[in-house]
């Protein structure tokens, strides 16, 4: 999960090829963050992850903006087909929101669905 990643709370361990690149991430991840702590005198004090939750929790809904609105990634098979009002599977297609909400518009599906990124990852 994202939020776990970024956050370095990421319980997956995979396999000796994705484990090398999950330690590669991890340390962009670190000098991404040490950047932002010495670039803002207000985070100056904050630990690593004080300063990765507090990144999270600004950026959350840019984050689930950018997976769920951007061009390259229409018709990914990320998102899974749901049930409609008739019973039959649905799935949107072509537009990233429900009903012509917009991001920023303030309507309340524009949000990420639900907040499992706080849920411990164990109990997902």
């Amino acid at each position: 999960d994202i939020g776990d990643i970024i956050r370095g709370r990421d319980l997956y361990g995979g396999n000796n090829k994705e484990k090398n690149r999950r330690d590669e991430l991890e340390k962009n991840l670190k000098t991404i963050f040490k950047n932002i702590q010495e670039n803002n005198s207000i985070l100056s004090t904050l630990k690593d992850d004080q300063i990765r939750e507090y990144w999270w929790t600004a950026n959350r809904s840019t984050v689930w903006k950018a997976i769920t609105c951007d061009d390259r990634l229409g018709g990914n098979a990320y998102f899974r087909n749901t049930c409609n009002d008739s019973g039959t599977l649905s799935q949107a297609n072509k537009y990233c929101r429900c009903n012509g909400d917009k991001p920023d518009d303030d309507k309340p599906n524009t949000d990420p669905p639900t907040y499992f990124d706080y849920v411990p990852q164990y109990l997902r």
